[in-house]
């Protein structure tokens, strides 16, 4: 199967399966979507929204984050690791939002990037799931799959979204990002695929007997 028809395919499956891609993450807004992204960072999506309604119970805003202490915040985040730096982040962007943005997130990707313990795949999530921007987030579970479908060289996480976003139209990037996530927590998951279950690595590659082994970028 040549790589146009690979995409093609893809899309077509994906589109199928998930025809709604509903954000995993529970937030209310910019602002609390960026704090569960953040904490996100090696940690289950379903362990964020346990801990999130307990930190947004305390200060679901910036102006009231930053009228908590960061250890008030790391008490509260411990549990989705990376708690220090995760909590002087949340503390940092939040005085940094009231300071310069009027406590508004800012849908500016430059201006994501810009904050605490915010990323380029964070801000992308923002931008992409809070404001509509097409945006190609990857993360690790996505290069794996880029990866693993012939889509990308799979040497970076930076090359893989600069692949996606050339394959694939602009205009579906944003559902895709989730729909690739959806894929691969339910058939092809980071400990393998051997190619006879997941159903878009046999139709890819019908001959495929062994288990995958994916690079790590």
């Amino acid at each position: 199967m040549l790589k146009a028809e690979r995409v093609a395919h893809i899309q077509e499956t994906l589109e199928r399966l998930y025809p709604e891609t509903p954000v995993p993450l529970d937030h209310r807004d910019p602002y609390t979507l960026l704090v569960a992204v953040l904490l996100s960072a090696q940690c289950t999506d379903a362990r964020v929204n346990q801990i999130t309604p307990l930190l947004f119970a305390k200060a679901d805003n910036p102006h009231d984050m930053v009228k908590l202490s960061i250890e008030d915040i790391h008490a509260i985040i411990r549990p989705c690791g990376l708690a220090p730096m995760k909590s002087k982040g949340i503390a940092g962007l939040s005085r940094i939002l009231v300071d310069q943005y009027g406590g508004q997130v800012p849908a500016d990707m430059a201006a994501l990037e810009a904050l605490p313990a915010v990323g380029h795949k964070t801000a992308s999530v923002v931008m992409s799931q809070a404001f509509g921007v097409p945006a190609f987030p990857v993360d690790t579970h996505i290069h794996r799959l880029a990866q693993r479908w012939g889509l990308s060289s799979g040497k970076n996480v930076v090359q893989t979204e600069k692949d996606l976003k050339r394959l694939f139209p602009r205009e579906k990037w944003n559902a895709l990002h989730l729909q690739i996530i959806f894929y691969g927590r339910e058939y092809c998951t980071a400990r393998g695929c051997d190619g006879t279950v997941c159903p878009l690595c046999r139709e890819l590659y019908p001959q495929r007997k062994k288990p995958v082994v994916t690079r790590k970028g």
